[in-house]
């Protein structure tokens, strides 16, 4: 039968060891864990803890557009997939708020400062192994909001290519499959759904 105990109630941690501590942590984990019919199993399980992370979507209503970034990225490579990924803006916290974060890593990115920018919402992008928590953002933009041509952080071994196309377009590759990246998939599909290319009435 199943209970209704709470989960942090359902876990005693037994013991925890650090695997790894570089650009992120890696801890391994042995837990007792409460299942629902109140039995109890002993589990292993890993978590990886690189820090929050945000990402957002730029997009010009009146011609239609957005902006993404491409760039290389060694798990895909390491997958076997195309690693030259299409995406939304992202970068981490680095104990920067969300807004903070975001803006930071949208100019330096895409070379564009924001305005108004609209918190959508967070998300666990991997929640099987990843303690990330994402903040999903959207923003306007127009030309005379570019200061410069983006690109990322050399020092951070950044090597971006601005790219702006029509939503219709980006959404195309989603179909195709040439755009892969989930943050970047749900953005564009948020676009669509909420007409945020579609030029409003006068």
């Amino acid at each position: 039968m199943a209970t209704d105990v709470e989960p942090r109630e359902r876990v005693q941690i037994l013991s925890r060891e650090t695997l790894s501590d570089d650009w992120g942590v890696l801890t391994k984990y042995e837990i007792d864990y409460r299942r629902r019919d109140g039995t109890v199993q002993r589990l292993s399980r890993e978590t990886y803890d690189r820090g929050h992370g945000a990402t957002i979507l730029l997009y010009n209503r009146d011609k239609g557009t957005v902006i993404l970034t491409r760039q290389f990225r060694l798990p895909v490579h390491m997958a076997g997939g195309d690693a030259d990924l299409i995406e939304t803006c992202a970068g981490l916290l680095d104990f920067r708020d969300p807004e903070s974060a975001i803006r930071a890593e949208a100019e330096e990115e895409t070379g564009v400062r924001v305005g108004a920018v609209q918190l959508l919402w967070e998300a666990y992008m991997s929640p099987g192994s990843v303690t990330e928590r994402l903040h999903f953002f959207v923003a306007p933009y127009s030309s005379d909001m570019r200061l410069g041509a983006g690109g990322g952080r050399l020092d951070e071994g950044e090597d971006i290519t601005v790219l702006e196309i029509p939503l219709s377009e980006a959404l195309a590759k989603v179909e195709r499959g040439e755009i892969r990246d989930g943050k970047t998939i749900m953005l564009l599909q948020h676009a669509a759904l909420k007409g945020l290319c579609e030029p409003v009435a006068p």
